[in-house]
């Protein structure tokens, strides 16, 4: 069974925090799309998503993140990583995700290169 995600989206201009829980797979689509529109309507320089709360990241969530990745790119908005489990953290780097995000782990972030 898996847990519907929402996104709680907070902040001002400089950093947008966009809160995740729960699953990110096919049905977060709408979840997470409009947390980022929400972000870009706030005209949000950085969205940093907060993966404390999430319980489960499937290949289409991956997909979704990319997506999300995409348009923050284009409107030159920069993602940052918070609070992701070592395990994701590692598909983060083994996806190569972290090239375009900064993961910001509970030591140092890591800047995308």
């Amino acid at each position: 069974m898996t847990t519907p995600l929402t996104a709680v989206v907070d902040g001002a201009r400089d950093e947008v925090r966009v809160t995740l829980s729960g699953d990110i797979n096919t049905d977060g689509d709408v979840a997470l799309a409009t947390a980022y529109a929400r972000a870009a309507e706030l005209d949000a320089q950085v969205i940093v998503l907060d993966f404390h709360a999430v319980d489960y990241i499937n290949s289409t969530g991956i997909a979704l993140i990319v997506r999300l990745l995409a348009d923050a790119r284009r409107a030159h908005r920069s993602v940052h990583a918070r609070g992701l489990s070592a395990h994701y953290e590692e598909i983060f780097r083994i996806t190569r995700l972290s090239d375009f995000m900064t993961l910001e782990t509970a030591s140092v972030p890591t800047a995308p290169r």
